[in-house]
């Protein structure tokens, strides 16, 4: 049987590779670019919706007050980032451009900071890991689409 740490990691970086393609394929295929970027967005924030919706389960076990934030302000959290990667769709392309990559920076910056020690330690290594390299490919992209 698989261990949850093993699966958790397959999938966090098998969830990169979407990512990858979208900033890779944008020098390879530049003749595909728009469809490239709508795609690379959508998928963006399908990703921080699916990412925004850890805090829902956690928020039940705060019932006991013992993670430094209350159920209500982890509910708020995961509702403003879900409400934010879908409507960041519907931004112009510069404004998405800025608000990905610092919508991934928080939502780690809330777990680095006030959820420290509710994750396991492989599970911190694999976020930081996983958030350094979705806001480089969001890099990638602002810089190709602002350079082109």
């Amino acid at each position: 049987m698989i261990s949850v740490e093993r699966l958790a990691i397959f999938v966090g970086l098998a969830g990169l590779l979407p990512f990858l393609a979208g900033a890779i394929g944008l020098f390879v295929m530049p003749d595909h670019a728009d469809w490239l970027v709508r795609w690379f967005y959508i998928y963006s924030a399908g990703i921080l919706a699916f990412m925004s919706g850890i805090y829902w389960p956690v928020a039940m076990q705060l019932e006991n007050r013992c993670y430094p934030l209350s159920p209500i302000v982890t509910l708020a959290i995961s509702q403003v980032l879900f409400l934010v990667g879908g409507l960041a769709l519907l931004l112009p392309l510069e404004w998405r451009t800025l608000v990905y990559p610092v919508a991934y920076l928080a939502l780690c910056l809330i777990d680095v900071r006030w959820l420290y020690n509710y994750w396991p330690r492989w599970y911190r290594r694999l976020r930081m890991t996983l958030t350094l390299i979705v806001v480089l490919c969001q890099t990638v992209v602002m810089g190709w689409l602002y350079l082109r």
